[in-house]
């Protein structure tokens, strides 16, 4: 076995905080029926028996909690990690044998593929004790195997039958939680009593709105890369001679980028939200990094932080529309893979519309091919891949060129390039992520205990003391609309962006313009586990901003 670090056995004898609602026996106080976000009728239509379920809330019961026979309860972490993921697990462990001593876990191996294809083992005691506190998904692994087709949810309930299970937990983004409430839907119209529970994970952050107030391993995942941002805005007014371009994860969203922002105040960050509500081409972003990077090296600062979302060409308006182009032809060519290179290039600039087909070929041809490459399982463009902080850095470089020769630029442009995704993913939780999610599993037992299935469970008023946090579950059919994946409109939960009216973009925007100018960095530090309240135990800045 290997050998624990001394934080890691520190770390193991933390207890989690609960909402006082989950200290003993509890109430499901039923609120009033909801409806989807949009596309109600299509929804409703795809979602018979699942469609406009109430709200859910728990309150201390006063009467002891009856007797309740033991059950069995599966459990599948989907998609990619998030720090908090194993205390989800023990929260339910714990949950479950609070309710009845002789309950039993199962976790399904790999992700949603585990369930169908029989694969999973017993969580004990002494298995989840080794992973309580910690970062990753390696209790039992996660995979990306969509469930939407019913022989999978038929090989699914074939395990589901022989191992007694009455309940599964799935543990994932949108995405994932779009695939649980299928799930759902489809045993409750087979009238098989299987109850099927989602819990909100992403470190995007785009999986919220007002009763999912963050989700979990944000909070972790942006303090993680905020360190390393702090480290690099140190090292850059200690050398005073390179300008860094820095990419974050978030391919839907700029809550990262936005959060470590916030955090560490650097020159410039681009909001691609804003970028698409402005109607911004490639040309207008590089020009306003390239009026920053002058009026700084006018001051003698020829050194800089930029902080660039990971999805952002797909926000950029031009960029987006030939992508959302090249999606459907990719869907509607798969004999496009097996081209050759100059194959593929021909073959895209002979079957997009003029416009897009000129957008496409006036791409340097690395980021063109990066656009036309695999996409990820739920159809996507893999961002990831394109490096949009590089493609920015020589556009940059090129156009303060330009203003040199026309003497409106008189510094010196040296870039370097990161990319932070992987090293936030799986870092153990900050003692915020370790409540939160610890929660939500107890919370989940509670749900399934309640008979909910289609539900998500949620932990709200989250800047709170934790005593103080509110406990209960939400229709996942409430987070939903119909959106076009793959060449087809499907349901899926509604992706939360930026909002460019919300308090945490608006204290951004009215700092920035000093930002730019001026050296204002702030240096967060890593993340603490022991000491005061207000060093440990703080929420994200735009949880701060979003609920004072």
């Amino acid at each position: 076995m290997a050998k624990k670090s001394v934080l890691q056995q520190k770390r193991a004898a933390y207890q989690p905080k609960l909402p006082a609602a989950l200290w003993g026996p509890v109430k499901a106080v039923k609120g009033e029926p909801t409806q989807s976000v949009g596309d109600q009728e299509e929804i409703k239509n795809l979602f018979p028996n699942t469609y406009g379920l109430p709200q859910l809330t728990f309150e201390k019961a006063t009467e002891p909690a009856p007797c309740v026979d033991a059950f069995n309860v599966g459990v599948i972490l989907s998609g990619g990690q998030a720090p908090g993921g194993h205390n989800v697990i023990s929260g339910l462990f714990d949950g479950i044998k609070a309710i009845n001593k002789d309950c039993r876990l199962y976790g399904f191996l790999m992700g949603p593929g585990g369930l169908v294809d029989h694969q999973y083992m017993e969580l004990t005691a002494d298995i989840i004790n080794d992973y309580r506190n910690t970062g990753g998904f390696d209790i039992i692994g996660s995979g990306r195997t969509k469930l939407e087709k019913p022989e999978q949810f038929e090989r699914g309930l074939e395990i589901i039958n022989k191992l007694n299970i009455r309940a599964i937990v799935i543990i994932g983004g949108d995405d994932s939680n779009t695939n649980a409430a299928v799930l759902a839907e489809y045993y409750k119209a087979k009238n098989v009593p299987v109850q099927v529970i989602g819990c909100p994970k992403t470190i995007d952050g785009d999986l919220k709105n007002g009763l999912i107030e963050t989700s979990f391993g944000f909070d972790t995942a942006t303090k993680v890369y905020s360190e390393v941002i702090g480290n690099i805005e140190r090292d850059c007014n200690s050398a005073k001679k390179y300008w860094h371009f820095i990419k974050l994860m978030g391919r839907s969203a700029s809550h990262i980028a936005l959060e470590c922002a916030l955090q560490t105040q650097p020159n410039c960050c681009i909001i691609s939200e804003e970028v698409e509500a402005k109607n911004m081409t490639l040309n207008d972003i590089v020009d306003s990094l390239a009026k920053v990077v002058a009026a700084r090296a006018a001051q003698g600062n020829n050194f800089g932080t930029v902080l660039i979302p990971e999805g952002l060409i797909e926000f950029i308006p031009a960029m987006k529309a030939l992508i959302a182009e090249l999606n459907d032809m990719l869907a509607a060519n798969p004999q496009f893979a097996s081209l050759s290179a100059a194959e593929q290039r021909e073959f895209v600039l002979s079957h997009l519309s003029a416009a897009n087909a000129e957008a496409y070929a006036s791409l340097p041809e690395g980021v063109a091919r990066q656009l036309s490459l695999d996409r990820d399982p739920h159809g996507n463009v893999q961002v990831s891949l394109i490096e949009t902080e590089k493609l920015l850095s020589e556009m940059v470089g090129k156009r303060l060129a330009q203003m040199k020769k026309e003497g409106t630029y008189v510094g010196k442009f040296a870039a370097l390039h990161h990319f932070f995704g992987y090293e936030g993913r799986c870092a153990d939780p900050s003692n915020f992520d370790a409540d939160y999610c610890y929660g939500l599993g107890y919370n989940a037992a509670q749900l399934i205990n309640c008979g909910a299935t289609g539900y998500m469970s949620s932990i709200r008023n989250l800047t709170k003391p934790s005593a103080q946090w509110v406990a209960g579950g939400i229709p996942i059919t409430m987070m939903m609309n119909m959106e076009h994946r793959n060449g087809k409109n499907k349901p899926v939960i509604k992706k939360a962006l930026v909002d460019l009216e919300g308090k945490p973009f608006k204290a951004f925007a009215a700092m920035r313009d000093e930002w730019a100018l001026n050296t204002c960095y702030t240096y967060p530090g890593p993340i603490q586990y022991f000491g005061p309240e207000e060093v440990c135990d703080q929420p994200s800045r735009t949880l701060y901003y979003e609920q004072n």
